[in-house]
Order: structure tokens, then sequence, then C-alpha cells
């Protein structure tokens, strides 16, 4: 499971223009443009947008092993405010893989800059 994963697979990821990639065992990236839809009340992105971004990457990257892994749980911070307009990407990576639960960080950046961090659990079903 490599390669190019078209947002078609995710109607909520088409949904919100995202596109996405398997890097590796463990890896994945989803990138997007902050569109006017996905501003808040403050005119910046919404959390809800920037976590979806997350938690796709973290979805991707907790499945690419071939084993079907769901969420346990999740934490999201905040760092900085992100515009409309601007591109955003998600790269989720491994940190511990068990043989039924597995941990992930995922960082969220705007032209590099580091925007958010979430971490996540995942059930990890029987191989």
């Amino acid at each position: 499971m490599s390669g190019s994963v078209p947002a078609i697979g995710d109607p909520f990821m088409k949904a919100l223009g995202l596109e996405a990639e398997i890097l590796g065992p463990g890896q994945a990236r989803v990138w997007g443009v902050v569109r006017p839809e996905h501003l808040n009340l403050h005119g910046t992105a919404h959390g809800g947008f920037l976590y979806t971004l997350a938690d796709a990457a973290f979805a991707l990257a907790s499945n690419s092993h071939g084993v079907r892994a769901v969420a346990l749980s999740t934490h999201m911070e905040y760092l900085r405010a992100v515009g409309a307009g601007e591109r955003v990407e998600a790269v989720a990576e491994e940190v511990y893989r068990g043989r039924r639960a597995a941990l992930y960080r995922v960082e969220v950046r705007r032209d590099g800059e580091l925007v958010a961090v979430f971490t996540g659990w995942v059930h990890r079903f029987a191989e």
C-alpha cells in the first residue's frame, strides 16, 4: 500500500479538497489549501479543518501496514493560526507499533512552519 491515494477513496477528504500519499510503512502525508468555507468566526482555519487534515494522515499511516487499525484516542495542540488561501500539510509518522496498539505523531505545517501537533493511538486488529 504505497504511492498516491486519491481523495475519492474518502468522501470527507474529497469534500474538503484534500490530497494524500502513503510515504512508506507507518508514514503518510495529507495536504490542502484553506478555503473560505474552512474558516472559523475569527477568519482563520477552523480547528476542525486542521484536525481533519491531521486525522486523515494518522488514518492512512496507521493502516499502511495492511492491518486494519482504528483510533482509540487522539490529542491536538494548536500553535499558530492559518489563513484562507494558505497551503497546509500534515505528515504522520509511527512512533511505536505493537501487536495490538500503535502510536502516531502528526505535524501540521504551513510553508515549513509548525502550526499544530497531533498524537493518536490506534487499535490494530489481528494480523
